[in-house]
């Protein structure tokens, strides 16, 4: 439905329960912003005192959401193979700050996805979180990392969790699963014109 062009007054009744979530969210594509859409999410639901947990996948490195998510009181963990060996030399974060960006073979990356999933499944069941992300896992599914059997079990019996799911190329039984699925579609980027990542807007 149009809303551009209103000639009668329309509300949109909201819903101020939390019994009411539990959702599943899906933001995939080819397209920048699928991890920023999230972290829009996010800052919604804080600025609603709900609690909000990120689990990345694939990631390692410090980005600038990692320091706004210590500001405003909600957590992200990395569960990239490198943070993983930062985290095992017994370091808070993963210290490599030179702006550059690391993409290991998938079978690297194997048993840190495993593990991201098996510390999802605890995040989501503890009933301690409200929102939940799950960021850079449909790249983890699609590349057979984790099982997608076993996401498609929780995504039907994950309770009263808000999930959101992100990154390229989210397999079609999840996108049926859902019940929000955004496809961001690339148009254009800088990367074309030879642009690299800019610190505060790519990372």
């Amino acid at each position: 439905m149009a809303l551009t062009k209103l000639r009668n007054t329309i509300k949109v009744r909201g819903d101020d329960s939390r019994e009411n979530l539990g959702l599943v969210h899906v933001v995939t594509g080819d397209g920048k912003g699928k991890t920023t859409s999230s972290l829009g999410l996010a800052m919604r639901a804080m600025g609603n005192n709900l609690r909000v947990y990120m689990i990345q996948f694939l990631k390692s490195g410090v980005t600038g959401e990692i320091y706004s998510a210590k500001k405003l009181g909600f957590i992200i963990e990395q569960f990239g193979v490198d943070a993983l060996k930062e985290k095992q030399k017994h370091l808070q974060e993963f210290s490599d700050k030179t702006g550059a960006f690391v993409f290991n073979p998938d079978i690297k990356e194997k048993e840190a996805a495993i593990q991201g999933w098996e510390h999802a499944k605890k995040i989501i069941k503890s009933g301690e979180y409200d929102v939940v992300i799950l960021d850079e896992i449909n790249c983890v599914l699609e590349k057979g990392l984790v099982p997608l059997q076993e996401v498609l079990g929780i995504v039907k019996e994950h309770g009263k969790v808000e999930l959101i799911f992100t990154g390229r190329d989210a397999p079609k039984e999840l996108m049926e699963a859902a019940d929000y699925v955004n496809i961001i579609n690339f148009v254009k980027h800088p990367w074309q014109k030879g642009i690299v990542a800019r610190k505060g807007i790519e990372y």
